[in-house]
C-alpha cells in the first residue's frame, strides 16, 4: 500500500510477493485496523460524555436564567417602590418645611400681637363702659378680644401638631426608603451574581461545544481511516488468495510432473538417469516436479526460481542477490550445477526422491 496525492491508502501492485509476505502485511493492516477501532470507540465514549455534560450545563443555564428573570422582576419592583418612597419622602419633607414656615409666621404674628397689647394703654372699666354703646356692644367687644387671642393660640397649636405629624411622617418614610434602598441593593447584588453565573456557564458550554466539534472531526477522520484500512485488508486478502491459488497450481503441476515421471519410469526398464538433460543443470524430471519449468516467486518456505532454491542455499553456493528467482537463468543454472555436484547433492531437492533419483 502507498499514500496517494489525495492522502488515502492505495494498493501497490506486488510483483512476486510471497504468501508469508502477504500474511505479514495482512497482520500489520489488521493491527492498524484494531487500533483504529479502539480509537473510534474511545472518541465515541468521549463524545457521549461531552454530550451529557453539555446537556447538564444547558439545564443549569435554563435554571439560572429563570432565576435571573425572577430577580430582575423583583429588582424592578424594588426600584419602583424605592422611587415612590423617595418621592413621598420629598413631599413630606417639603410639607414639614412649609409647616415650619407657617408656624414661624403664626408665632411672629402672636408675638407682635402680644407686644401691641402690652404697649397699648390698658382700658379701665369706666372707659370701656363709657365708650360702649350699650351693654350688648360691651359684651361683644370683650368676647371678640378673647376670641382673637384664642384663635391665634389654636392656630399655633394646630400648626405645631401638623408640623410634628409631617416630621414624624418624614422620619417614618425615611426609614422605609432606607429599607427599600437596602433591599434594592441586595437584589442588585443577586442579579449581578446570577448574571456572572450565567455568563460563566455559557462560556463553559461554548468551550465544551468546541471540544465536542474537535472530537467529532477526529472521529470522522478515524472512521475514514478505518474504511481505508478495511479496503486495504480486502485487497491484501485477495492477493493472498491469488498467491495461495498460484502455489496450489504449482504444487499440482509438480505432482502431475512427478506422476508423469513415475509413469515413464514404470514403462521403461532402465532407471531414471541422474544426468542433467533438456537444457537444465539438474535432471529435467526433478525440475518439472519442483517448478514445472517456471521461474516461480518464493513459496511459503522461501524457495524460488526454476530450481526452487532456498535463500540460504542460494547464498551458500555463490548466488547473487537475496533470492534465486531474481537472478538470470544462466546464474541459476550455475548455482544449481554446484549444488547438484554430479548427483551428490540430489538430497537438496525433495523431488529427487519422488522421481527415483538419489
Amino acid at each position: 500500500m502507498f499514500v496517494g496525492p489525495d492522502g488515502g491508502l492505495h494498493p501497490r501492485q506486488a510483483r512476486g510477493a510471497s504468501i508469508s509476505q502477504l500474511g505479514s502485511e495482512l497482520n500489520s493492516k489488521q493491527a492498524q485496523l484494531n487500533a483504529n477501532q479502539a480509537q473510534q470507540q474511545q472518541l465515541s465514549s468521549s463524545l457521549a460524555a461531552l454530550g451529557q455534560q453539555i446537556q447538564t450545563l444547558t439545564g443549569q443555564i435554563t435554571l439560572v436564567q429563570s432565576r435571573e428573570a425572577e430577580v430582575q422582576a423583583t429588582l424592578t419592583a424594588d426600584r419602583a417602590r424605592l422611587k415612590r418612597a423617595e418621592t413621598a419622602l420629598r413631599i413630606e419633607r417639603g410639607r414639614a418645611a412649609a409647616l415650619r414656615q407657617e408656624l414661624g409666621r403664626a408665632r411672629h404674628l402672636l408675638s407682635m400681637e402680644l407686644v401691641a397689647q402690652y404697649e397699648r394703654p390698658q382700658p379701665n372699666l369706666i372707659s370701656v363702659v363709657l365708650e360702649a354703646h350699650g351693654f350688648d356692644q360691651l359684651l361683644t367687644q370683650l368676647k371678640d378680644l378673647g376670641n382673637a387671642q384664642h384663635q391665634e393660640q389654636a392656630a399655633i397649636t394646630v400648626t405645631r401638631k401638623a408640623k410634628a405629624d409631617a416630621e414624624a411622617a418624614a422620619v417614618r418614610i425615611g426609614h422605609m426608603a432606607a429599607r427599600d434602598k437596602q433591599l434594592t441593593a441586595s437584589t442588585e447584588t443577586q442579579a449581578r451574581a446570577l448574571a456572572g453565573m450565567n455568563q460563566l456557564l455559557q462560556s463553559r458550554e461554548s468551550a465544551l461545544g468546541h471540544v465536542r466539534a474537535a472530537r467529532q472531526a477526529a472521529l470522522g477522520a478515524a472512521q475514514a481511516r478505518g474504511s481505508q484500512l478495511r479496503t486495504a485488508i480486502a485487497h491484501v486478502r485477495a492477493q493472498q488468495q491469488a498467491a495461495e491459488a498460484a502455489a496450489a497450481a504449482a504444487a499440482a503441476a509438480r505432482a502431475a510432473a512427478a506422476q508423469q515421471a513415475a509413469a515413464q519410469s514404470s514403462v521403461t526398464t532402465n532407471t531414471v538417469s541422474a544426468v542433467p538433460s533438456g537444457g537444465w543443470a539438474i535432471p529435467e524430471s526433478v525440475v518439472m516436479c519442483e517448478s514445472g519449468g517456471q521461474n516461480l516467486p518464493p513459496n511459503s518456505a522461501g524457495a524460488s526460481g526454476y530450481y526452487q532454491i532456498l535463500p540460504s542455499t542460494w547464498r551458500l553456493f555463490g548466488g547473487s542477490g537475496p533470492a534465486a528467482y531474481l537472478a538470470s537463468k544462466a546464474e541459476q543454472d550455475a548455482v544449481a550445477t554446484r549444488i547438484w555436484a554430479g548427483g551428490n547433492g540430489a538430497q537438496n531437492w525433495v523431488c529427487s526422491g519422488i522421481v527415483g533419483i538419489g
